[in-house]
């Protein structure tokens, strides 16, 4: 039996994982990726999400099977006992400090395309979004997903206007001919490109909130995912045709500038609000997730028991509070310390990819037969991916032995008796 309130449907949940797919990247990505590789960016997509279908395809199972809102903590703590959940946990928490100021500064890049911002207020921004995202998570889990749904449709639609004002139907083929891809350079596009497809392990966390898990959920996580690979890919072709990209501030305002020289200053305009919405849609997916993950460990006894407390439409509102009060004060460090975007996605990519790993792994102990074979597979791309980072996945592997070595004790007689 469900422990939150089953509200949410098929198209909700399509809307709520390819909002958080594309939020923060969509506007920003495809031209980080066009400076790191040119014309193999556009290679990349098709590369990354074949990369990434199988990992999908194995949430999805793990999901339609186990659905839970402890998420892939609940489904590592399944396969390989109550340690590995606790580590796996705290090391997606620990997303917050890099992961989180990253999509907020890329939230308030979009008003500084139109607005000259100081970084005082540029911080403030950053906070009025949190304060938003705590206000609309005392509400029902399906007002978070009719809003999504609206913002998803919003930037399908201008992706295909952008389309149709460049001609870029006629324009592909002859991008795709005109020069010769620098392949080498395709694992550095990669390491920052996987950045658009975090947000799985995240949509994990809603699987109790569907109101037909073992059909809804999978067949959303596989159609998000499809979704907004499409739309990634049509939104770099454009970025490498009109060449809106080439250094941080290009590829900060690339779309913005796009949409400008297409339809003008309203357009530059509308496309900021919807940059904005789209970065504010991702970054609630993601606190949704966070809260529950840390509802779900104090409602099973692995967290202290005021977190498990539900407010009364039936959601953690204590749980969202404190998340949300983590992520201001990260936030805050992370403007006084002036890391760029780049740095911080870099860093949260490795969190991201170890949890990626080690529920690929869980999904090989929990499946059988082809799902089994699948999630090894996944596995294996997962770690290819960490090699990528380089450096940066040094972080994460840091951090996930500091946690193992803290988490080596017995776990405390509540937990342990949870876990009985």
């Amino acid at each position: 039996m469900s422990r939150l309130n089953k509200e949410l449907g098929l198209l909700q949940g399509i809307a709520l994982l390819a909002t958080s797919l594309l939020g923060t990247g969509i506007f920003v990505v495809p031209a980080l990726a066009a400076s790191s590789a040119g014309i193999a960016s556009l290679w990349a997509w098709p590369l990354l999400i074949l990369l990434v279908l199988p990992v999908a395809f194995t949430f999805a199972q793990l999901g339609r099977r186990f659905p839970h809102a402890g998420g892939a903590p609940h489904l590592i703590g399944r396969a390989f006992g109550l340690r590995l959940e606790r580590v796996s946990a705290w090391l997606f928490l620990a997303v917050i400090p890099v992961g989180v100021p990253a999509a907020l500064h890329i939230g308030v890049g979009f008003w500084q395309s139109v607005f000259v911002i100081t970084p005082g207020q540029a911080l403030a921004i950053q906070l009025g979004t949190l304060a938003i995202i705590l206000l609309l998570g005392q509400r029902p889990m399906r007002a978070s997903g009719s809003l999504q749904a609206a913002i998803a449709v919003a930037i399908v639609a201008c992706i295909a206007l952008i389309w149709w004002a460049g001609d870029l139907p006629g324009a592909s083929l002859s991008l795709l001919n005109s020069a010769s891809p620098d392949w080498s350079r395709l694992p550095t596009a990669l390491a920052v490109m996987f950045w658009c497809f975090v947000g799985i392990e995240a949509f994990a966390h809603l699987g109790e909130e569907f109101r037909r898990p073992q059909r809804d959920f999978p067949l959303a996580l596989l159609l998000g995912t499809l979704l907004a690979g499409l739309v990634y890919w049509a939104c770099s072709l454009a970025v490498l045709n009109f060449g809106h990209y080439g250094d941080a501030q290009r590829d900060a305002t690339s779309l913005p500038d796009l949409v400008g020289q297409l339809f003008g200053e309203r357009g530059r305009w509308l496309l900021a609000l919807l940059g904005y919405l789209a970065c504010f849609a991702s970054t609630n997916v993601y606190l949704l997730g966070f809260a529950r993950l840390l509802w779900s460990l104090a409602d099973e006894g692995k967290a202290p028991a005021g977190l498990a407390r539900l407010n009364r439409h039936g959601v953690p509102a204590r749980a969202l509070l404190l998340i949300v009060a983590c992520c201001a004060l990260c936030s805050l460090a992370s403007s006084l310390l002036s890391l760029s975007v780049d740095e911080l996605i870099r860093y949260a990519n490795g969190n991201f990819v170890l949890i990626y790993l080690l529920s690929m792994a869980a999904g090989w102990v929990l499946l059988e037969g082809l799902w089994r074979w699948l999630a090894g597979l996944s596995v294996a791309l997962c770690a290819l991916v960490l090699v990528a980072l380089g450096v940066q996945a040094l972080y994460a592997l840091a951090l996930l032995g500091v946690l193992v070595a803290l988490h080596g004790r017995r776990p405390p007689r509540r937990a342990a008796a949870a876990q009985g």
